[in-house]
């Protein structure tokens, strides 16, 4: 039987453990970048997730993310030798844009966001975002299950139009066949597309899946963007995902200029799994961005190729 000092430091190790897992700190690099960054690179897509209670979350999300602090995120990028970051709003917070702004003005000019708006957003507020650093909006298809084609057209359609006098691109997280639907809408529309992730490609199923031609095509046609983002969404190869390396080869040959790379830190699952609640905590991917950068020369070996994607594509794009 336990005696009573031995009951009180199992109480204090649990306590710990509990402690430890409710603030479990977003990853960090664990493997050194193995070659040259070029200045002012830029990591594409990341998100902040701010102080719950000073940054609510939406009520009708379908996850709830564990925090990841400005101060984290500069960790990161110290690493990595990374200068520039574009924050993009996840679906956890809405409409919300206000915890990606929060890490927007903790990184100062290096910094630009993706927001996220709807029907009720005022041009005034647009206005007010670009002044802020906003380059572009988001549509989240695929968080939310959204597969119908009507729907994806519908919303693709909306926001160009609420863009076209901005200049603003707009971002999509969706899947390859969603992207087949949209093709036609995407090569006449008078803004820049840009394709999370691989475009939500399958690395399992190679590189005759159905969609992945018409991502190469409107790549190809300079009217969109696709970022090399977030492989292990797309792989299950870990921690250097091979299966990736045709696709990031055939995607950056087709043409250099519309090519950007990010980390998707501080890895939120957004995944719905059975048994969790929307409001149960959902732990970060553990991903070491050090490795995952190092996969970079993997991808595109010439240097001139490199600073294109890390450098000049975002600085086209996002306006720095």
């Amino acid at each position: 039987m336990l005696d009573r000092r031995s009951i009180l430091l199992a109480s204090l190790a649990a306590g710990v453990a509990m402690t430890s897992k409710v603030h479990a700190r977003a990853s960090q690099p664990a493997t050194p970048v193995n070659f040259d960054v070029p200045a002012h690179a830029c990591d594409c897509h990341t998100h902040i997730h701010g102080d719950p209670e000073k940054f609510p979350f939406f009520a009708g999300r379908i996850y709830t993310p564990e925090p990841a602090s400005p101060e984290e995120m500069a960790a990161l990028h110290k690493a990595l030798h990374i200068e520039r970051v574009v924050i993009v709003t996840p679906s956890v917070y809405g409409t919300d844009n206000s915890s990606s702004l929060f890490g927007m003005k903790a990184r100062g000019g290096t910094a630009r966001g993706v927001a996220v708006i709807d029907d009720e957003t005022t041009e005034t507020q647009l206005d007010a975002m670009q002044q802020d650093g906003f380059r572009g909006i988001r549509i989240n298809l695929a968080t939310g299950g959204i597969s119908d084609p009507n729907v994806g057209r519908a919303r693709f359609t909306a926001a160009v139009e609420r863009m076209k006098a901005r200049g603003w691109h707009v971002q999509l997280y969706t899947t390859l066949p969603m992207i087949s639907a949209i093709k036609d809408l995407v090569l006449a529309a008078p803004v820049p597309a840009v394709f999370d992730h691989f475009g939500g490609l399958e690395a399992s199923l190679g590189p005759e899946q159905p969609g992945f031609a018409d991502l190469v095509a409107l790549v190809k046609s300079g009217k969109a963007y696709v970022k090399i983002s977030g492989a292990y969404r797309s792989s299950k190869l870990a921690p250097d995902y091979q299966d990736m390396v045709p696709y990031a080869r055939a995607l950056i040959a087709t043409n250099p200029d519309r090519i950007v790379w990010g980390t998707d830190w501080p890895h939120p699952d957004s995944n719905r799994v059975e048994g969790r609640k929307a409001t149960d905590i959902a732990p970060l991917y553990q991903i070491d961005d050090g490795r995952l950068l190092n996969q970079l020369p993997v991808w595109a070996p010439d240097a001139d190729v490199r600073r294109k994607i890390l450098v000049d594509n975002p600085a086209q794009l996002y306006g720095f």
